[in-house]
């Protein structure tokens, strides 16, 4: 069993609704075990500014599944969800994004896959979840909480639990 780590985002839609039945599904397809999951964050947009507010979460599960396969999976909930990566605007908005951060210390550097995210500590609105739930999992050799201490964290506002 692997330890994952999985950033959960989108803009378009009721995305706290989406995220609820997007992590039903990925615990249910990858029959992993959910180990925990963040509060929700309201976060800017990144990248391409001009659109709403971002959501963000991130989850840890721990599931049999290869990396790839994994990732296979998680393709397919966006587009259960409504998300079509091939007519999409690169950082635009979406309805749902399912990011791999980490699975245990794997390391994968492929076109398809990279491990760990490449991207990840440049990104409060990833790193600002994951320390909610994970703040001392080393990841490429740096703790997630002192990664977050090198990042803006202006414009992150955790969301009220919903009911």
């Amino acid at each position: 069993m692997a330890d994952v780590l999985i950033a959960l985002g989108g803009n378009v839609g009721d995305v706290r609704a989406t995220f609820e039945k997007a992590i039903a599904n990925i615990c249910g397809m990858t029959q992993a075990a959910l180990l925990a999951r963040s509060s929700d964050y309201a976060t800017p947009p990144w990248g391409e500014e001009q659109q709403d507010r971002f959501i963000n979460a991130c989850i840890e599960i721990e599931t049999s599944l290869d990396p790839h396969a994994l990732l296979f999976t998680l393709h397919r909930i966006e587009k259960k969800f409504g998300r079509d990566r091939a007519q999409e605007k690169r950082w635009g908005p979406r309805t749902l994004d399912l990011d791999l951060i980490a699975y245990d210390d794997v390391e994968i550097h492929k076109p398809e896959l990279t491990l760990p995210h490449p991207r990840l500590f440049e990104r409060a609105f990833v790193l600002v979840p994951l320390a909610e739930i994970v703040p001392d999992r080393v990841i490429a050799g740096r703790r997630v909480r002192q990664a977050l201490e090198g990042l803006s964290t202006e414009g992150i506002n955790r969301l009220p639990d919903l009911d």
